[in-house]
Formats: C-alpha cells, structure tokens, sequence
C-alpha cells in the first residue's frame, strides 16, 4: 500500500488518545502536546477521511458512528506494531542489541563463545545479523558491528582485533595426509586480498592454478567444506584457531603471511549505550582484544 493511503501516525496517535478520554485536553496531556495541537491533529485526520469522527460540546466529546467505527482499526494497528517493536528489541532495549558481523566470524568464532557469554550476561539477548554483501546498508540498524576488512577502509572509532595471518587448511585425512598442491582441490572466499594467489606470492612463487580456485561468498561454505574433506581452504585464525586446536582441520604448511584485512569492532554511538552495549563490548574486550595468534 502506498503511504498517501495512509493518513500522518501524530494524527492517528492524537485521535486514539482523544477518543480513549473523550477530551482533547487529556490527549494533550498523555502525548505532551497542547490542546490546540490535539485539535488539528484530528480535524486533519477528519479531513483526510472525509467524515467526522467526534461530536464537539462545550465540555464533551461525543464519537460519531464513523469515529466508533475507526477506532478499534486503529488500536488494533497500533496493538500490532507495539507487539512487531517487542518483537524486534526483544520487549527491553537495556537487555538486547542488535549485532552485526559476517557469516564466518558467527559460525566460527561467536557461536562457539555464546555460552560463556550467557554464562557472565544470562539476561543479555542478541539479536545476529550477518548481511554478505554490502554492510554498510544494514549497519545503522546495529547497535554494534564486528567488521572484517582493510584497516585504512574503517572509521576512526573502529577498534581493531589482533591481526590474523593466512594460511591453507584441510581435514586431518585429506588427500591421506600427504597434500600436493598440484591435484588439491583448492577453496577460497572470493573479495578477500589474503587468498591462494597472495599467499604463493608471499612464498615467492608464481600461482599457476588461479582458473582452478573454487570460490564462495563467504568463509563459512570454504572452510565447512574443507570439514568434510573436500579440500583446502585458505583461512585464517580468527576462524580456524579453535578448529585446530580441537584436531577438526589441520595446517599442513607452516608459511603464515599476516593477513591484510582484519576485524574490527565498531562500537555503539555515545546516544545507544545501554546496559546491553555495555556488557556485551566489555565482554568482547576481555573475550578477543587480548587474544594473541602464534606466528
């Protein structure tokens, strides 16, 4: 529905507020408007409908048949949307925030940690979001962002995890634990400049397979491949550290370049500092700033 259908929400607002007190100058009072204010916020709204929706006296409002008959729609609309704000904030903006972070870093690096998170904040309640492309469209709707991309690309108050270097990586029994990078089926997650072409340049070497490189969108298809034995990914520590640290994958090579992108934690504006920001960023700290990869 187009929004010229629908009438202005101060006007719906300031007649549901009259109707429910049969007085303009309660709904002023309710909605911290002036009387005046109440007055032509309905007449708009009568103007609008094309009927009149109360009955005017010297000291009574009186619903008209229409205005009797509008009103439930809109309490009714007014019930839903509280109930779809409920829904999105979790009924609390101090227990709950919205997150957003790459697909990756959520299934690899986050999810494993909600437990500890909701062991120190069992009343905190996340809201994940993890958009692929394009993050900068979602990221006003997040109170905080974890972002993984090139250090001179992110804001001023952006705060940087410790930087990750690169590496291929692959199921314990793969190709029966003697890789060959000639026949390996070769995965990797496409727009990242840590990938398999980067890291033979780094070791000197020219990389003769590039037309070869399967590619996804995200890590979290590579690096699940190279789970179920499908091949090597090139990954890098953030997202592998506790998979082989747990025997899941291996690194069978020990050449680790320092990765160019890295993570980043983009912190909530001074006005959005809940209880909920305030936990969750002082968790992060302690969970991941002071966390050191081994070269």
């Amino acid at each position: 529905m187009s929004s010229t259908n629908l009438p202005p929400l101060n006007w719906l607002r300031a007649f549901e507020s009259a109707a429910r007190h049969l007085s303009f100058t309660q709904a002023a009072g309710e909605l911290n408007l002036t009387q005046s204010a109440i007055s032509q916020h309905v007449r708009s709204l009568e103007g609008f409908l094309g009927r009149e929706l109360f009955i005017r006296r010297t000291r009574a409002l009186i619903l008209t048949e229409a205005g009797a008959n509008y009103l439930p729609t809109v309490r009714e609309a007014f019930d839903l949307l509280a109930q779809g704000t409920q829904a999105m904030t979790g009924g609390d903006r101090g227990k709950s925030l919205i997150l957003q972070c790459n697909m990756a870093f959520s299934v690899f690096c986050l999810a494993p940690r909600l437990k500890k998170l909701h062991a120190a904040h069992p009343w905190l309640r996340l809201n994940i979001v993890t958009p692929i492309w394009d993050p900068e469209r979602h990221a006003e709707h997040a109170a905080i962002e974890i972002r993984f991309g090139r250090p001179a690309e992110m804001s001023n108050n952006a705060i940087p995890l410790p930087r990750d270097r690169f590496f291929p990586v692959c199921h314990p029994d793969y190709q029966s634990g003697k890789i060959d990078l000639n026949t390996a089926a070769l995965m990797d997650c496409s727009g990242i400049m840590g990938n398999w072409e980067a890291w033979y340049k780094s070791r000197g070497q020219s990389f003769h397979r590039a037309n070869e490189v399967n590619l996804s969108s995200t890590y979290s298809v590579s690096i699940s491949a190279a789970l179920a034995g499908g091949g090597l990914a090139m990954a890098h520590d953030t997202l592998t550290t506790d998979l082989i640290a747990n025997g899941q994958l291996v690194r069978p090579f020990n050449h680790t370049p320092e990765l160019p992108e890295a993570y980043h934690i983009l912190p909530p504006a001074s006005h959005a500092d809940t209880p909920a920001t305030r936990a969750f960023m002082s968790w992060l700290r302690a969970e991941f700033l002071h966390r050191r990869f081994d070269d």
